[in-house]
């Protein structure tokens, strides 16, 4: 069983029913869709609807997420389909009658001579050598190719820019008219944005969570508040890997993570996970060894961006990248039991974070591979999952979106029931409804925790071991 989740970034490529159904099928587990490119003529209604009619064939949960553009810098409308960079060319660079145009009107006042700007995540690289307030005069460092919409850096450079542009506010009225089940917020920078987008979202009665996107430096300095603020992270090693030293990155993805595992926050890894399946049919063996180190590290997803979206090959991509995540999931053991329990020190402990720590205990002592929680929030399932116990973790909910919620979540099997009335009844019915799942066959042992206040939310206060009859 996969406990790793992954992220399919829809779009040319996957914008079919067809392929839409193959990757639910071959391990996506939750549906990016990417603002920053999407096209309003395509029926995004009609796609997501899709997705989870074919979920729920295979009872299963795949998650929406939508990932808000930011104040991202890029190439505004070119005169021509591109324009052909030169080393030691000259260009202008800012408003419309530029070179390169921006799509953001910017001041350079706080520009230095000796900057640089980046354009394509830093594929062309380009020295300052003469600052408008308006415009750059900038000089290439390298030959290639600009196109419309590519990403524009300015490393080192803080920009007066809003954390919540016009466009997204749009975009997040769409995602809440769509149902998503996540929203990721780009370029955040402290933990201010939090209060900025969760009070958009509240004028609409929306508590969608919200990811955080680490791609800036100053996200680097207030990394410990974003993570206690925002309800995830997402390491976008793109604009990161351009924006700070690239012989960093390493450095500062362990350090994410391991901070989010610390505070119990879900942690996502993106960007170039298997970027040469965008052409090719196999990765390169550096690729799955990056996938399987950030699995080992605890990520809890890897995202897929230009495999599944505009590559040649992003059923093969989705498929590859969970045939990675099994092998690699079923050697996580005691390695991570061992670190699991020293963490626990660090917890707030209260009842919920104990039974969790004691049916992964129970779980590896007694060789239970599977443990159920019974969850009105899925705030108990996500504090097991912080564990990473080597059993399977079912999560019973009884509320769609918690359902959906929990798809992006490291080791679990949501599960949608219909609420109980009683403890017992849920404990009788269970083993019933999990052997659908083929895990389970008479005389299995399981552990089961849930609130002895049927229904109650916030009331985990049992554990028992049950035997599957």
């Amino acid at each position: 069983m996969k406990k790793t989740k992954i992220i399919a970034t829809l779009g040319p490529s996957s914008f079919n029913l067809k392929i839409l159904s193959e990757l639910v099928i071959n391990g996506m587990d939750v549906a990016r869709i990417n603002m920053s490119h999407y096209d309003r003529k395509i029926d995004l209604k009609k796609y997501i609807k899709h997705i989870r009619q074919e979920a729920q064939k295979l009872n299963r949960a795949v998650g929406i997420l939508f990932d808000l553009c930011g104040p991202k810098i890029r190439v505004d409308h070119l005169t021509s389909e591109s324009i052909k960079i030169k080393e030691g060319t000259s260009y202008s660079l800012g408003g419309k009658d530029s070179d390169i145009p921006l799509n953001i009107n910017i001041s350079f006042k706080e520009h230095d001579s000796k900057g640089l700007v980046k354009i394509d995540d830093g594929s062309i690289s380009f020295d300052v050598i003469e600052i408008d307030n308006t415009k750059l005069i900038i000089r290439a460092k390298n030959s290639g190719e600009i196109i419309t919409g590519k990403g524009v850096n300015f490393p080192g450079v803080k920009l007066d820019l809003p954390a919540l542009t016009l466009k997204d506010k749009e975009d997040l009225k769409l995602a809440i008219d769509l149902d998503a089940d996540w929203i990721a917020m780009s370029f955040v920078r402290s933990a201010e944005d939090y209060t900025t987008i969760r009070t958009e979202l509240v004028n609409y009665s929306s508590d969608i969570p919200i990811i955080a996107k680490i791609e800036k430096p100053e996200a680097i300095d207030n990394l410990n508040t974003i993570i206690n603020s925002f309800d995830g992270i997402l390491v976008a090693r793109g604009d990161l890997g351009v924006e700070m030293p690239i012989h960093k990155l390493p450095i500062l993805q362990k350090k994410i993570v391991n901070e989010c595992l610390q505070k119990r926050k879900p942690v996502i890894i993106a960007t170039q996970i298997l970027d040469t399946m965008i052409h090719n049919p196999n990765p390169t063996r550096a690729e799955v060894n990056d996938i399987a180190n950030a699995i080992y590290d605890g990520a809890d997803a890897m995202m897929l961006s230009g495999e599944t979206t505009i590559g040649d090959y992003p059923v093969e991509s989705v498929k590859m990248m969970a045939d990675v995540a099994i092998s690699i999931d079923k050697d996580l053991d005691l390695r991570n039991f061992n670190r699991y329990i020293k963490q626990r020190k660090r917890d707030n402990i209260d009842t919920r974070s104990s039974i969790c720590h004691a049916a992964m205990i129970l779980s590896n002592d007694l060789e239970i591979n599977n443990i159920v929680i019974m969850t009105e929030t899925g705030l108990t399932a996500m504090k097991m999952a912080r564990y990473r116990p080597k059993a399977n973790i079912f999560a019973l909910c009884t509320i769609k979106k918690i359902f959906a919620k929990l798809s992006m979540i490291w080791g679990i099997t949501p599960i949608l029931v219909e609420p109980y009335s009683t403890t017992d009844q849920m404990i009788q019915n269970t083993g019933t409804l999990l052997k659908e799942y083929g895990n389970f066959s008479f005389g299995d042992q399981f552990i089961i925790t849930a609130g002895v206040a049927a229904g109650k939310s916030g009331s985990t206060n049992m554990l028992k071991i049950h035997e599957v009859d």
